[in-house]
């Protein structure tokens, strides 16, 4: 009478050297890649002509010569229409599957409470971007 050892696992070629193999290629991958970008930065770096003027260290944009300072002042307005979008594009992505939930049994209830509960959050910032005056196209 034979008896058979080992597990199902390593019946099936499966052991965990098989298993943690996978990983090493994975682990071999990923620090060649990084040895590739630190050779590509030190050959750059070693490579290069490094001769500072003053021409080279000015702000380049679009081939005009800066004029005035650095420093622009935004409007915060835009900051606002941003945040509102960001605001009103979560508010989507939540009630689409809330929408979805809604049907199926045993949810209806407690899916259509926190919907409001939701979307008394958004109302309560809507308000105050109102009397904030925000919403006002000048």
């Amino acid at each position: 009478m034979t008896v058979l050892a080992g597990t199902a696992a390593d019946s099936a070629g499966q052991g965990p050297e098989d298993y943690f193999a996978g990983y090493s290629v994975v682990g071999l991958i990923a620090v060649v890649g990084i040895l590739f970008v630190a050779v590509a930065f030190s050959a750059g770096r070693l490579l290069r002509p490094v001769v500072p003027t003053p021409e080279k260290l000015l702000t380049y944009e679009c081939g005009v010569d800066p004029v005035g300072e650095g420093w622009a002042h935004t409007q915060v307005r835009y900051y606002v229409y941003a945040f509102l979008y960001v605001i009103f594009a979560v508010d989507s992505i939540f009630l689409f599957p809330w929408a979805t939930i809604f049907a199926a049994t045993g949810y209806g209830a407690v899916t259509l409470v926190e919907m409001f509960i939701f979307l008394g959050f958004l109302a309560v910032g809507l308000l105050y971007a109102y009397k904030k005056g925000v919403l006002q196209w000048t």
